[in-house]
């Protein structure tokens, strides 16, 4: 057995309370840093952010932003991104943070109290937090109060009723237009392209509530009807199996004839854009390789690939290699395009710390300003979201790029951070006294 390197846990009570002291002061840190994030928001109110004038329906500068429910004050839009760079997180997960401790603190405050007293984890209100943003101010007060004493010992489902009774009591509108939408969003998807070699396919959907319960009651007796025959298959198999006979029933129905040789509608398919990268050696019959593909990071067979160009609806185009390491450049401002593809994939994600989004989304970035003599070339441009360029260009956040995927960043406070072909770090854990 490995030696222990945990102070005062020679016996298995030792080690069990130290386990359970150190649960606290997580759930305790955890709590803290929600009040952390109330006071990072007091600290950007409204009146922090200068008037921005919109040019041709565009706003460029920073905006004051609403991150919780109705009645909880507005905070300037680019503060949580250096809340988050702190904390290693993305500018969404640090707005949510912030958001949902003004939900907490403004318009669930007895729920609040319970967290600030250890009663109730941070996670679980956080959570609940989420679900009553879209609640007007009477429904999350309504929802405070009936939760306030329970809430550490409710189940989600009896929440998740809760929130839908507020919703439909204080925002019936808002409450039907969910169900529209939600009705919109009914789909039923069998993914017979994404077949398993052992022959099976993963089947999901979204239904209508009775079409699901009959559904189920037919597949139900399906099951029971295959055990009454004597399959020695178990409940889900059978399950499975009476789906498949519940469609070969219905397709000897001869539905479609009656309907009419012309009742079936074309569906134009929709067009699937990818883009993989393959090697040499990879495009080479004679030898195996794999391929990345650039929008879901992953890597596939060149036999996969292979499969697809041959499908004959596919359109198949071939571009030539780009040199990551040349030095490309023009005098002008516009970026052409094969610079920006070269910038594109040395960072396939955006340069801002912890920030995910695909290059191809974003913008190409000057990082020193065209207007401040920064040239149009290979070691002066980056990928940036829309979001990060312009908090990059209109508050205190600067960077340099030091070689074809590397970025040094400083937050307004003097953070540093390093972000390395899509991996950021923090160069100090401390931003320097101001």
């Amino acid at each position: 057995m490995a030696d222990s390197e945990l102070p005062d846990c020679d016996t298995p009570a030792a080690v069990l309370a130290f386990a359970q002291e150190q649960r606290a002061a997580v759930q305790r840190g955890e709590v803290l840093i929600l009040e952390a994030a109330l006071v990072w928001a007091a600290m950007h109110p409204e009146e922090t952010v200068a008037e921005a004038e919109p040019a041709a329906g565009l706003v460029f500068g920073e905006l004051a932003v609403p991150l919780a429910g109705e009645g909880t004050p507005l905070v300037a839009e680019f503060a949580p991104m250096e809340f988050g760079a702190a904390l290693g997180m993305s500018t969404d997960a640090a707005r949510a943070l912030v958001g949902d401790a003004l939900e907490l603190a403004h318009r669930l405050p007895r729920i609040f109290k319970r967290v600030r007293a250890g009663e109730v984890p941070a996670w679980k209100a956080r959570r609940i937090a989420q679900l009553t943003t879209t609640l007007p101010l009477d429904g999350a007060e309504f929802v405070d109060r009936q939760l306030a004493a329970s809430v550490d010992k409710i189940g989600w489902a009896a929440i998740g009723r809760l929130v839908d009774r507020a919703k439909v009591m204080f925002d019936p509108e808002g409450a039907e237009q969910d169900r529209r939408e939600a009705a919109d969003g009914r789909r039923f998807d069998v993914h017979t392209r994404e077949a398993a070699h052992e022959g099976t396919v993963h089947v999901e959907g979204v239904l209508d509530l009775a079409d699901a319960i009959d559904l189920d009651t037919a597949i139900r007796q399906g099951a029971e009807e295959l055990a009454a025959l004597g399959s020695p298959e178990s409940l889900d198999v059978r399950r499975s199996m009476a789906a498949g006979e519940l469609a070969r029933r219905q397709l000897t129905l001869g539905l479609r004839a009656e309907a009419g040789e012309g009742a079936a509608s074309v569906v134009k398919q929709r067009q699937v854009i990818i883009h993989v990268h393959l090697s040499h050696a990879a495009i080479s019959r004679d030898e195996a390789g794999i391929a990345h593909v650039e929008e879901t990071r992953s890597i596939v067979s060149t036999e996969q690939v292979r499969g697809w160009c041959a499908n004959p609806d596919a359109a198949v185009v071939i571009k030539p290699v780009i040199d990551l390491e040349a030095h490309h450049h023009t005098h002008a401002y516009a970026v052409p395009d094969r610079l920006a593809e070269q910038t594109r994939l040395a960072q396939p994600v955006c340069a801002f710390p912890w920030c995910e989004r695909p290059a191809r989304r974003c913008d190409t970035d000057h990082v020193t300003a065209h207007g401040d003599a920064g040239p149009t070339c290979s070691c002066n441009l980056a990928p940036l979201c829309r979001r990060h360029h312009r908090a990059k260009t209109h508050t205190g956040w600067i960077y340099d790029k030091t070689d074809a995927a590397t970025y040094l960043w400083r937050s307004p406070h003097g953070l540093h951070l390093v972000k390395r072909c899509g991996e950021t770090r923090l160069v100090t854990a401390h931003p320097p006294d101001e």
